[in-house]
């Protein structure tokens, strides 16, 4: 019988390629965490700025309708509360007007509110509105011209 002697050197490098695999395959696992985590809140911030872009969007609105109409009595017109129109029904407004004494112009802030991940949102946006009353001036005047225009081709 013939007795071959182990070869160490051999099982040596067996050993270090083992611990070779399992440190990369660690390092490849806790990359991967770190990539899906990263992703997962790209799409978190993504989403918050649509919403964001949403909300000034939907507040411009309400603010260029009071512009539309004036401040002089709006409270008393229309709505200052109330959900925004669809497809933005969970996004609620408010309309609030302060100042407008005199020759002093009114101060009308529109908040916007929603939720987001369990968590109430808002923006606010302040402006200041001149009154459309000059004095003794209807709050809907007739725009229409004194005279007619006659077009000729």
């Amino acid at each position: 019988m013939v007795r071959v002697k182990p070869d160490r050197g051999r099982s040596a490098r067996r050993a270090f390629a083992l611990v070779d695999v399992m440190v990369g395959a660690i390092l490849v696992g806790v990359s991967l965490a770190v990539l899906i985590g990263l992703t997962g809140r790209a799409i978190s911030a993504q989403r918050r700025g649509e919403e964001l872009q949403a909300a000034a969007a939907l507040a411009d609105e309400q603010l260029q309708l009071v512009l539309a109409r004036g401040p002089d009595d709006y409270a008393k017109r229309f709505k200052l509360e109330g959900v925004c129109d669809a497809p933005f029904e969970n996004y609620h407004y408010l309309l609030e007007f302060a100042g407008g004494t005199s020759n002093e112009p009114y101060t009308v802030t529109c908040t916007i509110w929603w939720d987001f991940s369990l968590s109430k949102q808002s923006i606010a946006i302040q402006t200041l509105m001149a009154s459309r009353l000059g004095g003794d001036e209807d709050i809907d005047p007739i725009r229409a011209p004194e005279t007619a225009i006659i077009r000729t081709p």
